[in-house]
Order: structure tokens, then C-alpha cells, then sequence
């Protein structure tokens, strides 16, 4: 084998492993978008201690069922237990995500829709959405989470 085809076959073969390396490793962005479908899982799961799980120690909520500011982990867990029964078999589907990363902090906000099954029938409400993150060790829990019912448009 010539030197110039032994160079070319590395060249080939340097190209082909950087482009797996590259696409292999996830992104902070990736890793927001995936630590937002897992609260979406773990919502549609009704499975509460999952969906804490997912918020540090001080986070606060802003629900979107609720008027009352969540600052505990008890206020917390009670909106979430309420909210399994208020929407019944609920789904999240999220629409456009916004995220910025800012070092060990990130912003996730747009809007999500819950549809629900309730008296046999599914309804659907819309709403919008901030979740601010912070890492902590190797994941990226919810800090502050705001959410309201999007609103009707002005007639």
C-alpha cells in the first residue's frame, strides 16, 4: 500500500470517527430538551415522587391549576397529586422550545399542551411555559417552573 492511500484511509477513517464523536455526545440544549420530555413522562406516569425528582430542593412552582405559589417540596407534591386528579390521564405535548444556556443555568420556556380524558371525553388546554434549570452534578434539575393557561386572543 502506497503512503499516499495509507493517508488517504486515515484521513477517511480521523473524518469518520470525529463525525461519530460529534454526533454521539448530546448538547446542554439537548440535555434541556431531554430533562423537559422526562417531566412530561413522569407527568403522564402520575407518578409523584418521579415528577419531584425532577425539581431541587428550593424550587418554586407557579402551576398552572393553581393561584397559590408552591415554594416547599410539600406545597409542591400536593399541586402535583391535585393536578393527577383535576386532569385525569393527562399528556403533555410540547410545541416550540426556547432554550439558552447559561453555564450551569438554563432557560427552557414556550408552550405545551395537556389533553386529558375527563366524563369519557378529551379535552385539551393550552398553555405556556418557563422552566429555569440549574446543573447539578451530571443533571439538570428545575429550579423555578411558571405556568398559565394561555390566554384567549383579544377580539
Amino acid at each position: 500500500m502506497s503512503s499516499l492511500t495509507t493517508m488517504r484511509a486515515g484521513c477517511v477513517l480521523g473524518i469518520a470517527l470525529l463525525s461519530l464523536a460529534t454526533s454521539a455526545s448530546a448538547g446542554p440544549k439537548d440535555d434541556i430538551t431531554a430533562a423537559s420530555s422526562a417531566w412530561a413522562e413522569a407527568l403522564a406516569a402520575e407518578t409523584p415522587d418521579k415528577v419531584m425528582a425532577l425539581y431541587a430542593n428550593d424550587a418554586v412552582l407557579w402551576g398552572t391549576l393553581s393561584p397559590k405559589l408552591r415554594a416547599d417540596r410539600e406545597g409542591m407534591l400536593d399541586y402535583f397529586v391535585g393536578g393527577f386528579k383535576a386532569l385525569p390521564n393527562r399528556k403533555v405535548a410540547f410545541g416550540d422550545q426556547f432554550i439558552r444556556i447559561y453555564g450551569d443555568t438554563a432557560i427552557n420556556s414556550g408552550y405545551y399542551t395537556f389533553s386529558y380524558v375527563k366524563d369519557g371525553e378529551t379535552k385539551q388546554l393550552p398553555a405556556r411555559y418557563s422552566f429555569t434549570y440549574i446543573k447539578s452534578g451530571d443533571k439538570w434539575l428545575i429550579v423555578d417552573h411558571h405556568s398559565s393557561a394561555m390566554p384567549q386572543p383579544p377580539k
